[in-house]
């Protein structure tokens, strides 16, 4: 397979031409930033049927489900023909996880299949050519077994439940024999045993039979696992370290060197289970997550109570959740008062107060746009009250189960690093086999027998297996994803956590990112001659018809200064993206926006008295919204949102990190924006910017020195997509910005940010120091063994180094925000 992948999706377009060339533009601008995408474009086949977009990405960097997900965002609506799903099976060293992959994309059908050591294999496939049943058949011929009670599957990263089942014959190492996990490391001990009193009957007087047949047996233990493994790689076409390490050993008992070859053997195979042992410490990690939701729940149905598997819960059933349990599903609250510890999925470190919602059907059919005091994920625990919760999302959707689903997925896309260690193994190993074979034929050209030449040939094979190297980046990328998802920081592959690590310089949204999100109406100003309970009435009246937060700030405080409720209405909202909205009330247009706004509609221009008022406002840090009834200019409002408490010291912490330029995005005003800078700490305040503005500021900071853009992942999407990494806050409550988001921070608190910038910087760090250290030591292996190195020692630097880049990486499983 090549290294970049060439689909052709089919898709459906506004039928109207100007919307038809937005989407297009949209579509392929989305697509052609995010990186891994090298270019994409739409087939013109107007009057030719179903249009195709034309999408050229490299798979090891972006899934087709990722692929799949920005396109759904942009406003085209994809066809079924292509999909993806995500299969789980035991913790696999790198060189195993490399042959399954290389065998996955031989079957017939199977786009693109990544396979990382955790054991997550990620298949994406055409569905004209095969289906997923056939695949999973396939798969099991190689050797792959998977058994999972929640399958992840499906085209748009939707989750469905399948039956528990077992899809294959155990892998070549998933040990089901008479130890089961551990009988790989039952069988490397018994290498050992057999090897040492081997050893130590050769110093005896005893038949020589008696020591070489206990060498046997080493040999057979030792090299047990060691085989099977060699016979699946050979099927694949790849040879790894397994066969030249049977190859050695064989070489060695060619030679009578009986003990060496056992002794290789043994510390292999030790070095092999430890590996798994320590990548399946890692797996738990992740597997913790998808234990945290109850198997079970009490429901109330039809007056009465039950207890039922998760699974079978519906959208609109009511579950009880007594003290301290785990809340089922995720839904919100319908009866009761409790905290809940949501640590478990935002990394919230104090539990959340949650109330009942007060409109029962208002909450139902906006249970999306509630606010966190209502809401409940399922996986958090309830404190010491009992809450009646409605369901908003079956078991198989839920915000965990979708987490969940996204870190298995984010585990086999590959690191900068680590796309970088395979180019380099492909033209390693070549050259190291070269070597191998000259050195094979030393004997004829300095005074040495050939047993000694082949010798050392097999010692430098063994040291020149770059087995650390091919583990140092996949074990640091899994520990690092893994310990970010139980801080509640979710982490779309190697790519964003490496590229995190190295970034100097973020740009924030302000208003919900570093400001609350929570404007309030702190002025009321109105024109001579009209009453401020005008201005309000016919603000409130137009501003009622709008989600946007602004408009929810006017409502709500216009409403507390009014002396009686309005009986104006208004209809006809229109946004003016950007600038502000316009609606129409007994016939009379009605204008409400920034002072931009009003150079660009018909009508008379601002007046000269009203425009002071305004300045006077914005140099104050108010955000201001002019009113205008037909051609009458009724006053301007002024709000305010202030800043997080936690900004200043985030901003500071992340100085200390080593982020050096900060800069504020906003489309409030130039002074507001000054204003919000200055209070928190930032240096540069970008303001007065559309949407499109700032998706150029993030292409012209990417281009300067590479950036990451934070966002509530809604509004922002284009701008984050463009940026080197896009980090969502409050992406708990949110699919949009779980989809959208390179990083995602589950909980709506900045304090995460500095965690995920940490964590991502020590990663990058552990990586580099393994890369460093693996090089190094083939470096030095290989010439040591060349001057006479023996093949035993060989062999224990060797394995030492691959451990010791495991348990290295392993660390960071332990990290801790400083």
């Amino acid at each position: 397979m090549s290294a970049k992948t060439l689909i052709e999706i089919g898709l459906v377009l506004p039928a109207i031409p100007d919307a038809r060339d937005a989407c297009v533009l949209r579509l392929t601008e989305l697509l052609t930033a995010k990186e891994g995408i090298e270019t994409a474009h739409v087939k013109n086949t107007i009057g030719m049927g179903q249009d195709q977009i034309c999408i050229h990405f490299d798979p090891n960097r972006i899934s087709l489900g990722e692929v799949r997900a920005l396109a759904k965002r942009a406003g085209a609506d994809l066809d079924q023909r292509f999909g993806h799903f995500l299969l789980n099976s035991k913790p696999m060293h790198a060189r195993q996880a490399r042959t399954a992959e290389a065998r996955a994309k031989q079957i017939q059908g199977v786009l693109e299949a990544a396979v990382s050591p955790a054991g997550v294999l990620r298949i994406e496939f055409d569905r004209r050519s095969t289906d997923e049943e056939a695949i999973r058949i396939a798969v099991a011929k190689i050797g792959v077994q998977t058994v999972e009670k929640r399958e992840q599957k499906a085209t748009h990263g939707e989750l469905t439940e399948a039956d528990d089942r077992p899809v294959a014959k155990e892998h070549d190492h998933e040990h089901d024999g008479l130890l089961g996990e551990r009988t790989e490391l039952g069988f490397a001990a018994l290498c050992g045993g057999l090897l040492l009193i081997g050893w130590l009957l050769s110093f005896a007087d005893v038949n020589p039979w008696a020591p070489w047949s206990l060498f046997l047996a080493a040999y057979f233990f030792g090299g047990f696992f060691t085989f099977r493994e060699a016979i699946e790689n050979i099927r694949a076409g790849r040879f790894e370290i397994d066969f030249l390490m049977l190859v050695a050993a064989i070489g060695a008992a060619t030679l009578g060197e009986w003990f060496e070859g056992a002794l290789l053997l043994f510390l292999f195979s030790l070095g092999h289970s430890l590996e798994h042992y320590a990548m399946g410490r890692a797996k738990r990690a992740i597997e913790a997550l998808a234990e945290l939701a109850p198997q079970t729940a009490l429901v109330r149905r039809e007056g009465s109570t039950q207890e039922l598997p998760v699974e079978q819960l519906q959208v609109g059933d009511v579950v009880i959740v007594k003290p301290n349990e785990r809340i089922p599903a995720d839904g919100f609250v319908v009866k009761g008062q409790s905290s809940v510890n949501q640590a478990p999925i935002t990394g919230e470190s104090v539990p959340v107060d949650k109330q009942a919602v007060d409109n029962l059907q208002e909450a139902t059919e906006n249970a999306d746009r509630l606010d966190a005091r209502y809401r409940a994920f399922a996986g958090t625990i309830n404190g010491s009250g009992a809450l009646e919760i409605q369901v908003t999302k079956i078991a198989s959707e839920s915000t965990l189960a979708r987490v969940v689903q996204m870190v298995n997925e984010a585990e086999t896309q590959k690191s900068p690093t680590q796309l970088f260690t395979d180019k380099f193994e492909r033209y390693f190993v070549p050259a190291a086999l070269t070597l191998v074979v000259l050195l094979l034929f030393a004997w004829t050209i300095i005074d040495e027998p050939f047993t000694k030449s082949f010798y050392r040939a097999m010692a430098v094979l063994v040291a020149a297996s770059p087995c650390a190297l091919a583990i140092s980046t996949p074990s640091a990328v899994l520990s690092g994803i893994a310990r970010a998802a139980r801080g509640g920081v979710l982490v779309k592959g190697g790519g964003p956590l490496e590229n995190l690590g190295r970034l100097h310089a973020i740009a924030f949204d302000k208003t919900g990112t570093l400001t609350e999100g929570k404007p309030w109406l702190t002025n009321v100003v109105s024109s001579d001659g009209v009453a401020e309970d005008e201005l309000l009435q016919v603000a409130i009246a137009v501003e009622e018809l709008s989600d946007h937060p602004l408009a929810a700030a006017v409502v709500r405080g216009g409403r507390e200064r009014l002396d009686s409720e309005s009986v104006i209405q208004a209809h006809d909202l229109q946004s003016i993206t950007g600038r502000g909205v316009k609606a129409n009330i007994n016939g009379e247009a009605v204008y409400i926006g920034k002072d931009d706004l009003f150079g660009e509609v018909d009508g008379p221009p601002l007046p000269e008295e009203l425009r002071e008022r305004v300045e006077a406002l914005e140099a104050d840090g108010r955000t201001t919204m002019i009113v205008r009834r037909g051609d009458t200019y009724l006053g301007v409002l002024g709000l305010m949102d202030t800043p997080r408490e936690a900004a200043k010291n985030v901003i500071a912490r992340l100085r200390e990190l080593g982020i050096q330029r900060m800069i504020i995005l906003s489309g409030d005003n130039q002074q507001v924006a000054d204003a919000v800078a200055n209070e928190v700490g930032i240096d540069e305040a970008w303001g007065d910017l559309m949407p499109d503005d700032k998706v150029e500021a993030i292409k012209k900071l990417s281009k300067q020195e590479g950036v990451a853009m934070v966002g509530d992942g809604v509004n922002d999407a284009p701008a984050m997509a463009n940026a080197t990494v896009g980090i969502a806050m409050g992406a708990a409550g949110s699919d949009i910005a779980l989809e959208t988001a390179d990083v995602a921070l589950m909980a709506d608190d900045l304090n995460h940010l500095p965690f995920a910038v940490g964590l991502s910087r020590q990663t990058s760090r552990i990586i580099r120091q393994n890369l460093w250290f693996s090089l190094g030591m083939v470096a030095f292996l290989i010439p040591a063994t060349i001057l006479g190195l023996q093949m035993g020692a060989a062999v224990l630097f060797h394995e030492g180094s691959t451990l010791l880049v495991v348990f290295n990486a392993l660390r960071l499983l332990t990290y801790r925000a400083k």
